[in-house]
């Protein structure tokens, strides 16, 4: 192990570090939204939901564009001036008073992130060996979860939920972030493939390109609703922790829960992986598609801790399943000139991010915080509708591989 992760860029350590603190800071600040919506500045649930959606929107509409541009233009420029863009956000957050300042802030937020997400993915994809990137990739995964572990914790002390200040630490983090990646781009300069700098099609052309691969336009479908289930741990059940009267300090739970969903990502994920790794990506999207659909169910007939601790364990396994091994179903299908485009458009499917706090948000409404029967079987039914995209997917994949060996042997 320690010769492999001695195989590792030094950039790429760079993106992996930088990461973990990033998820750190955020995981303090941005998870507490909702709860900081309703509770200090009283906006209702719908209210709230389409604040903390806006997010997501901006995101799916300009995902593509983000991995697209960087495959153009290059990672450096768009990862350089999305981090720092996105370091003046968390400002922006840090000195808000009013429900629009927070939807302009949060829309911003999502465009960085669309910018930054896809194109980090990409660049480490460039520069590292095929022998070496699934593990580069459950590295990324994993500081992303040891972030998550202390971030909520340090949030729910620092009063997140009642306080905006810990959005000055976010912004001061990406800041050094920044400055970092700067000075690891210019003295690593020439360690960079020439692929970083290829030019990519035309963006008509790049559209059409994802979307005649079958197997990629029904994965891309089928984790629209898994992206629709997950969206509901941040929004719909952090306020459905706060507002029901049948749950004591509800925010202090959900940071419990949130750090208890990292912590158990960190001891889950090198088994599942190990074992997975042997599968079809896709298969793991299947079985993740349904933890988390059996996961919201179970959120809804909680009735004390135990459940509620058990429901999140089996929905980060599925958590697990899905955004380990889809980085690694994408490097697989695409091309090296096109994995920026590929990354990018796989953002797409954070469409169900978008809906899902709304949904989940009108069904609060309706329902009241107290009826989580009525409030997660709806979710629950809504996030397995991704099952039979996937399955069909994984039909197409099998059927294609079945046409290599025949044309090979031919």
């Amino acid at each position: 192990m320690k010769h492999h992760l001695q195989q590792i860029h030094p950039l790429a350590w760079t993106i992996i570090i930088g990461t973990m603190f990033g998820r750190l800071v955020t995981s303090m600040s941005i998870p507490f939204l909702s709860i900081y919506l309703s509770r200090v500045l009283g906006a209702s649930p719908t209210e709230t939901g389409l604040t903390v959606a806006v997010s997501s929107l901006a995101g799916v509409l300009i995902s593509f564009y983000g991995g697209y541009i960087s495959d153009r233009i290059g990672r450096q420029i768009v990862m350089l001036i999305s981090v720092f863009s996105w370091a003046g956000v968390f400002f922006i957050f840090s000195s808000a008073q009013h429900l629009w300042v927070f939807f302009i802030a949060n829309t911003l937020n999502g465009l960085c992130r669309a910018f930054f997400e896809p194109t980090s993915r990409a660049l480490l994809s460039d520069i590292t060996p095929s022998q070496h990137k699934l593990l580069v990739y459950n590295l990324r995964y994993a500081a992303i979860n040891l972030g998550v572990v202390f971030g909520p914790i340090m949030g729910l002390y620092l009063g997140s939920a009642e306080s905006t200040f810990p959005f000055v630490i976010s912004g001061m983090v990406y800041v050094v972030y920044g400055l970092v990646l700067s000075f690891q781009f210019r003295i690593r300069r020439s360690d960079l493939p020439k692929q970083v700098q290829t030019l990519a099609p035309s963006l008509r052309a790049a559209l059409v390109t994802t979307t005649r691969d079958r197997v990629f336009l029904l994965v891309l479908i089928g984790t629209t609703f898994c992206e629709l289930g997950f969206g509901h741990f941040g929004s719909t059940l952090a306020q459905y922790l706060t507002l029901n009267p049948n749950i004591e300090d509800g925010s202090r739970m959900f940071s419990y829960m949130f750090s208890l969903n990292a912590m158990t990502v960190l001891l889950v994920q090198y088994p599942i992986v190990r074992t997975a790794r042997n599968y079809s990506p896709i298969v793991s999207l299947i079985i993740g598609n349904v933890l988390l659909a059996g996961s919201l169910l179970l959120f809804g007939w909680a009735d004390g801790v135990v459940l509620l601790f058990i429901s999140v364990i089996l929905f980060t396994i599925g958590e697990v399943l899905l955004f380990t091994m889809m980085d690694v179903f994408i490097d697989r299908i695409a091309k090296p000139e096109n994995k920026g485009l590929f990354f990018g458009t796989i953002g797409f499917n954070h469409l169900g991010s978008v809906v899902a706090p709304v949904f989940g948000g009108l069904l609060l409404g309706h329902f009241g915080a107290e009826n989580g029967v009525s409030i997660f079987v709806p979710l629950a039914l809504a996030t397995g509708l991704g099952l039979p995209f996937l399955w069909r997917a994984r039909q197409h994949q099998l059927s294609r591989e079945s046409n290599k060996v025949f044309q090979t042997s031919a």
